[in-house]
């Protein structure tokens, strides 16, 4: 393996937080210090990489993604606003020009669009199968709704798949949980070779914004158990080039048997969890919540809302029970997707029963994780807190859909939004968190993961950079049980998984390297970031390491 030596930069280092330089052999982080000394160590190195000021820090660990998903969305129809897309009108001719001018040959293929966001249009009102078959002349349309918990499908495609046979059907082409997860199984019609592919294109693209790792959350709606064994087995070894894939599996099990099965099924398995959904989502108006939704009389999808307009609860505290059992006894993590404050009450009792049934000590040491968790009340955290509840949640959420203006806010109303992505108050209690994309649903952004963290509407629940740069990073590795390996960390012994930064927006101000107002200068002893901000431009990474094998490079 080759050894590499970087100078010239900022190592983003607790162990040596005046560091310049860092020397990379056999995968692991092998000395940091100074140029000076650097200049000494030239002749041993395979490369010498001149960082011309930039920054190296630890690579990012997205600890939720959707892998095939976000590869259909990155190769499918933007429906988003970076897509172009501000209205209805707008969708619809989007989706009109993607059918028109896709290759003949894929005219009896899906025609898959992602992205759009009905609280975000003018109209205030989903497309219709009516307006999708016009639009596109009868094709076969899969349009997911930016959370992918529903969608609205044409016509032939809704025929050709039998949706109306499945709960969650709506005449108008409007999908939500059954009928939804037989849509997206009906959109995933793929060669062997297109998801191969798939998986390529987003491994690849999460390595160029600094990521060394994903955790996959993969499920029977979502991808097969053979599309998760390859993507654990093409990128176990560093040598593939790829992001580490940390994979979770979102089958529900019933006895330690059923997962034991699982795991030797899915061989390097790191946890039965993940997509393993107690609720739905906000938007789709499927999460489950204590109070009806305050917007329904307002949308002709009021039977979104569940038969009492307060969501829908896909398990019970039964099936959580025995998951949690089952998996414990099996000795792997479990996990399950929470939203709704309601779906947070029926998973707490769940687990409070596994824990009368298996004792504190045993749940604990398996580190069970919840998915999302934006609406974590008192009661609720210190239940999470006492049982050793990991989080992995998402920041852009809060960025997306927070606010008075937001989707929060138009789904629950003002005053039920007050504590919604707490993360001040999840943190400082101490409870395990990681922060990831859910992509498709919000972008591969990290660095935005971190921004929103800072600018959370309410500044009672804002973290630093610095918390929310570790929760991106060290967070990933420690909900996965990889943190003892030193992952997430630049120091002497640890494993090289770095990325390297340009971050032009450190301006010299008065012969001063100028930081933002929440990065500490380096002469304290803590290691300085980039300054991010409404005003200031997005690092650019310029290069990933995983183990001492280059993802992603631009020198």
């Amino acid at each position: 393996m080759a050894t590499t030596l970087y100078r010239g930069g900022i190592i983003h280092s607790s162990a040596d937080p005046f560091a310049e330089a860092l020397l990379v052999a056999d995968g692991v982080i092998t000395w940091i210090g100074a140029n000076d000394t650097a200049d000494g160590l030239a002749h041993r190195a395979d490369r010498v990489i001149e960082l011309d000021g930039a920054l190296v820090a630890p690579a990012f660990v997205d600890a939720h993604v959707h892998t095939l998903e976000t590869g259909l969305a990155l190769t499918g129809v933007d429906l988003s606003p970076r897509g172009g897309v501000h209205s209805l009108d707008d969708a619809l001719r989007v989706l009109a020009t993607a059918a028109r001018e896709r290759p003949a040959t894929d005219a009896d293929e899906v025609l898959r669009a992602f992205g759009w966001d009905e609280t975000e249009w003018p109209e205030h009102r989903a497309p219709t199968a009516a307006e999708i078959d016009h639009a596109t002349a009868g094709a076969r349309v899969y349009a997911a709704r930016v959370d992918v918990h529903s969608a609205v499908v044409s016509t032939a495609l809704a025929t050709s798949a039998g949706l109306a046979r499945y709960t969650g059907w709506s005449e108008d082409g409007w999908v939500t949980a059954d009928a939804n997860d037989a849509a997206r199984d009906a959109a995933r019609e793929l060669s062997p070779a297109q998801r191969t592919n798939l998986y390529r294109t987003v491994l690849d693209h999460a390595a160029s914004h600094g990521i060394a790792s994903i955790h996959e959350n993969s499920a029977p709606h979502i991808d097969t158990r053979a599309g998760l064994r390859e993507l654990l087995s093409t990128t176990a070894d560093p040598a593939s080039g790829h992001p580490l894939v940390i994979g979770y599996r979102g089958e529900l099990c019933e006895t330690a048997d059923d997962a034991r099965a699982l795991l030797a099924d899915i061989p390097g398995l790191t946890g039965i969890g993940g997509d393993l959904d107690v609720d739905g989502s906000l938007g789709s108006r499927t999460a489950a919540l204590r109070s009806r939704y305050s917007d329904l009389t307002h949308d002709a999808h009021a039977q979104a809302g569940g038969p009492d307009g307060r969501g829908l609860l896909y398990l019970t505290a039964e099936q959580v029970a025995n998951h949690l059992s089952a998996v414990t006894r099996a000795k792997t993590q479990g996990g399950f997707h929470v939203i709704g404050d309601r779906a947070m009450d029926e998973f707490l009792i769940g687990l409070k029963t596994a824990s009368d049934i298996e004792g504190n000590s045993a749940l604990r040491a398996r580190g069970h994780r919840i998915e999302h968790a934006p609406m974590v009340d008192a009661q609720a955290l210190a239940a999470l807190l006492l049982l050793g509840v990991s989080l992995s949640i998402q920041p852009g959420f809060d960025a997306a859909w927070g606010g008075a203006d937001g989707m929060y806010a138009a789904r629950l109303g003002g005053t039920r939004i007050d504590g919604i992505n707490a993360f001040s108050d999840l943190a400082s209690a101490g409870i395990p968190i990681a922060f990831g994309s859910d992509a498709p649903v919000t972008p591969v952004d990290p660095w935005g993961a971190v921004r929103a963290c800072l600018e959370h509407v309410d500044p009672d629940q804002r973290i630093s950079a610095r918390a929310a740069f570790r929760a991106h990073t060290r967070g990933g590795w420690r909900l996965a049980g990889l943190e003892h390996t030193g992952a997430g960390e630049i120091r002497v012994g640890a494993p090289a998984h770095l990325a390297v930064w340009r971050a032009d927006h450190y301006a010299v101000q008065g012969g001063k390297q100028r930081a933002s107002s929440w990065s500490t200068d380096v002469r304290s002893g803590t290691p300085l970031l980039p300054a991010v901000g409404p005003d200031e431009p997005d690092p650019t990474c310029l290069h990933t390491m995983r183990d001492g094998v280059v993802l992603y490079d631009t020198y």
